[in-house]
């Protein structure tokens, strides 16, 4: 089973500084590929993740008395951390991508690729579906979600459109989905090919699994909960995939720097190399940026 294919594997490890019999944080787990790199590397690890498919898929792939699994929202991080005795660590790292399983999984309903529930809750358990929000929101209150999270100019035409579809009856899959935005962009149903579903479709799916899932306000949480938790010269990567994502990495690490709590390392983000944007197409809007604590 392959479950998730990690982005910059090597820049970020290398970047983390691993050094063995340290502590570090995976507040992102998925498939555990920094998680296992760490290990290999001599390092001790606290691995969170709010996806039950995930810390299930690592308990069967890596054994080891150094691996600490967590089932939990990375926005409690501190909390986690103390809890298991991960009150100072050497480093973190937040890979902030869907994963591969959760993207290829149709029944988590977080690809337009392929028909399923419009679900995309990173954690099963959590109250709010995409559905609900498609299905309950008014106009205004959808355009003002696919245009502030998913950047989409056609935002009041698309949300117009849903609140159009839905008096005709429920939309339940991510193809009434597709199908609804399709009909924006006066394109039959028989002519979605992959190009255009990506093309029409990817902003507003972006746009409701931030919302779905709080993303944004998580992660800002999460980094200022995170800048405590660091020995000297302890280092915090992020790897983002889209501006909204890489803005807020980018003003906190300059805010941390402001307050005295550390340097940025990279002004600019590291982008993935031409092999692996070639051989890993989820790669090409990766970026991955560093602080480190003074």
């Amino acid at each position: 089973m392959n479950f998730h294919r990690t982005v910059l594997l090597q820049e970020t490890i290398d970047g983390l500084k691993v050094v063995p019999g340290e502590k570090y944080i995976d507040a992102t787990l998925g498939g555990g590929g920094h998680t296992e790199e760490i290990l290999r590397r001599g390092g001790e690890v606290l691995a969170i993740d709010t996806d039950l498919d995930a810390i299930n898929y690592v308990k069967g792939k890596i054994s080891s008395s150094k691996l600490h699994l967590a089932h939990g929202n990375f926005r409690d991080i501190k909390n986690i951390a103390i809890k298991n005795r991960f009150e100072k660590v050497s480093g973190i790292v937040f890979d902030l991508g869907v994963s591969s399983h959760q993207i290829d999984s149709n029944e988590r309903g977080f690809s337009y690729q392929q028909n399923g529930p419009l679900d995309m809750r990173m954690d099963s358990n959590s109250p709010i579906k995409a559905a609900d929000l498609i299905n309950l929101l008014n106009k205004n209150e959808l355009s003002d979600i696919f245009y502030k999270f998913g950047e989409e100019s056609n935002s009041r035409a698309i949300s117009n459109a849903i609140v159009s579809a839905r008096k005709i009856g429920t939309i339940q899959t991510t193809n009434d989905l597709v199908t609804i935005i399709a009909r924006v962009y006066k394109i039959p149903e028989h002519r979605l090919d992959q190009m255009k579903r990506t093309r029409i479709a990817k902003k507003i799916f972006q746009a409701l699994r931030i919302a779905v899932n709080n993303e944004l306000d998580v992660l800002r949480e999460a980094l200022n909960e995170s800048s405590s938790l660091f020995l000297p010269k302890g280092r915090l990567g992020v790897i983002t995939f889209h501006s909204l994502e890489d803005r807020i990495v980018k003003n906190a690490f300059i805010d941390f720097e402001k307050r005295g709590l550390g340097i940025v390392v990279n002004k600019k983000p590291l982008l993935p190399n031409r092999l692996e944007m070639k051989t890993n197409k989820r790669s090409r809007s990766a970026k991955l940026r560093f602080f480190e604590k003074n």
